[in-house]
């Protein structure tokens, strides 16, 4: 797990948000980073072996999907280096870091890919929620924005995965590649997200 390096060295910057609260939001940003490149990958296996009558559309989808995550994923690096951090998101990185559920890597049908993206997008899109009101705790409104519009847009993307699995709520629904979601970015949440956030928050003086 993630925990805020009180020691980490910070690039120089004149920005006044005092050293402390941006070494706590860089750890929180960088979580986000691992979990969003991880989760990427996994709408990239999707498309790679989507299978089944919808497959053309399921797989625009899909690329679209993977589209906005980097999107995501730059706007979260932006930050952290804004901040005078460093942007840790390389995959190595992500994997030990990433909270995202493992997909089984034998979903090829497409509205079993779909069902396990859909599991796998609404803990994060929650864990997105959880982090506006840790940076909003430590009055850092600009990254609270960014989490505000990460948010917005993985709702989305969630909406629209379970409006192709409503396509077909007359057969039963799959349950391949559900999990646990205890395992879901439990460094950015707070206990109201259903995680024990791990990054400590820094006390205002």
């Amino acid at each position: 797990m993630n925990h805020c390096n009180h020691n980490e060295a910070l690039h120089p910057t004149r920005m006044d948000i005092p050293p402390e609260i941006r070494r706590y939001v860089i750890a929180l940003l960088n979580q986000t980073l691992s979990c969003t490149v991880d989760l990427r990958s996994h709408v990239k296996q999707a498309g790679w072996n989507v299978r089944g009558p919808d497959f053309t559309p399921l797989q625009a989808l899909f690329a679209t999907m993977a589209s906005d995550l980097d999107a995501y994923a730059d706007l979260v690096a932006e930050r952290i280096s804004v901040l005078g951090g460093m942007a840790r998101g390389t995959a190595p990185t992500a994997a030990m870091q990433s909270r995202v559920a493992a997909s089984p890597d034998s979903l090829v049908d497409g509205q079993a890919q779909v069902g396990a993206l859909a599991e796998r997008f609404a803990p994060y899109a929650r864990a997105m929620r959880g982090s506006i009101a840790l940076t909003a705790d430590v009055e850092d409104a600009d990254t609270a924005a960014v989490y505000t519009e990460l948010s917005r847009g993985v709702d989305k993307q969630l909406w629209v995965l379970e409006a192709h699995l409503n396509r077909v709520s007359t057969t039963p629904k799959s349950h391949v590649g559900r999990t646990e979601e205890s395992r879901w970015c439990r460094s950015i949440t707070s206990e109201s997200t259903n995680g024990a956030g791990t990054v400590e928050t820094p006390h205002n003086h």
